[in-house]
């Protein structure tokens, strides 16, 4: 793998070079490493599995101390991969209060922000409607004549 990023590497089993490759990535690609998972609902209602987190989605926590809560994505980090959900809080040593980061992969969107048009007209995200029931055509058989060997030729 060269020093640089480059979109054309494939892959390698080896984790330093994968962790090289996230990050030393550009931020309109760490963006897309930015997904999480939609809630059963939302996943039926717009066809897909995954999405991007923005500022303002809904989210439940899934992994970790924090598991079950609820609350609203407050700050989206990109350089660093992180969410930071508003009301999940945790105590430092001298009592003080502050903000917990979490990993978007550990996040499930239960509610999405639809005041970004723009994200809500994507091709991925507009609402799929149930298609009509079409029969499949009938297909005719058509009969092969079997191949008979040329007896002249050895």
């Amino acid at each position: 793998m060269k020093s640089e990023f480059s979109k054309t590497w494939n892959s390698s089993k080896q984790p330093r070079k994968q962790v090289k490759f996230r990050a030393n990535a550009p931020n309109h690609i760490k963006r897309t490493f930015m997904g999480s998972t939609l809630d059963k609902a939302l996943r039926t209602k717009y066809g897909m599995r995954n999405i991007e987190v923005r500022k303002g989605d809904e989210v439940k926590i899934m992994r970790g101390k924090f598991r079950g809560k609820q609350g609203k994505v407050g700050t989206v980090d990109v350089k660093h991969t992180r969410v930071q959900i508003d009301g999940v809080q945790r105590a430092k040593k001298g009592g003080e209060k502050v903000e917990t980061w979490f990993h978007p992969s550990n996040v499930k969107i239960i509610v999405l922000n639809s005041d970004d048009r723009k994200r809500m007209k994507k091709g991925k995200i507009e609402e799929k409607v149930p298609a009509k029931e079409i029969k499949p055509a009938t297909k005719k058989v058509v009969e092969k004549t079997p191949s008979v060997p040329l007896e002249g030729k050895k």
